[in-house]
């Protein structure tokens, strides 16, 4: 009886040990600790702020539509003023233009609903790119005719850079082996929706596309944050570099805890090819994603808006 009684208890541990393993993820040189904290936690300290508040805080708000492109005349070097926690009437008005373009209730003031978008993790490529957009609060939307597909809110950076051949290639700067299944898989999205193919290479100073995991300041002038920040960012063609945050927790099946490194991936690629964010929330090039959020399909917005780019 006894006997039996022990190997319960045995199986029993084996089974909950096998059961309390993550989530299949990545190699361990790219998995990251748990998050610490939250790049955009301040945020959550400032809901009903609006124009007349002076709110220690506020800077940082501006730092953050100033990254994203939404206070141009924005000057860092004002940290540290009376001036920078002012809710005067330039923020209200970037608040206005983010709130449009992430179809929530425009008033200029910092709702609840606008914080709870502001503070999810998202891409760190701009909505506003020297001055123009083409999400809602742009005036040059991309159409087809409305007898086609109606009107449309996907986006195309608006110098309209592409790339002026169709093979392109791809290498690793670090983590290949990691990489390499799942970004096959998402660059094959965008192969068969256009005339692109993608052929992997080993030598990265020859590739069209440069791919690598990277932690804060690592040279390209856009910093990574640490986790639930930025995510990723990509390079416009033809620069072809595509960073992820190393200190983000990734996986291939994302607990709630978790980013899905593929969903991630496919956005990114779009940038690459020339797309810009789009308003669309299920649009896979929507600039941000929570955690355990699989968004790997392309939806017709962002197939119109890659079609469009390249005339097909």
């Amino acid at each position: 009886m006894a006997l039996k009684l022990l190997s319960f208890l045995s199986s029993s541990l084996l089974l909950l040990f096998v059961c309390s393993l993550p989530s299949p993820a990545l190699s361990r040189e790219i998995q990251s600790v748990k998050p610490k904290h939250k790049p955009f936690g301040f945020l959550q300290n400032l809901v009903g702020c609006q124009k007349g508040d002076t709110v220690e805080g506020l800077r940082q708000l501006k730092q953050y539509l100033h990254r994203f492109g939404y206070l141009q005349s924005y000057s860092p070097s004002l940290e540290g003023t009376s001036r920078d926690d002012n809710f005067d009437r330039l923020l209200e008005s970037a608040i206005r233009t983010y709130q449009l373009n992430y179809n929530l209730n425009v008033t200029g003031k910092l709702d609840a609903r606008t914080v709870e978008q502001m503070i999810k993790p998202r891409c760190g490529v701009p909505d506003i790119i020297n001055g123009t957009t083409s999400m809602n609060s742009g005036k040059a939307h991309h159409s087809r005719p409305a007898s086609v597909h109606g009107v449309m809110h996907y986006t195309v950076h608006q110098g309209r850079l592409k790339w002026g051949k169709t093979q392109l290639t791809y290498a690793f700067l670090n983590s290949g082996d990691s990489l390499r299944s799942i970004t096959a898989d998402a660059f094959r999205k965008w192969w068969a929706v256009t005339e692109f193919s993608f052929q992997e290479i080993q030598n990265p100073e020859s590739s069209d596309i440069k791919i690598g995991f990277y932690a804060g300041d690592h040279g390209d002038g856009s910093p990574f944050d640490g986790p639930r920040g930025i995510l990723a960012h990509a390079f416009y063609p033809t620069v072809g570099q595509f960073h992820l945050d190393k200190e983000e927790s990734w996986s291939t099946h994302p607990n709630m805890n978790e980013f899905d490194l593929e969903s991630v991936a496919v956005h990114e690629i779009g940038h690459l090819l020339g797309l810009d964010h789009s308003s669309v929330a299920e649009a896979i090039m929507y600039a941000s994603i929570p955690p355990g959020v699989v968004k790997r399909e392309l939806q017709q917005d962002d197939i119109d808006g890659i079609r469009d780019l390249y005339d097909l």
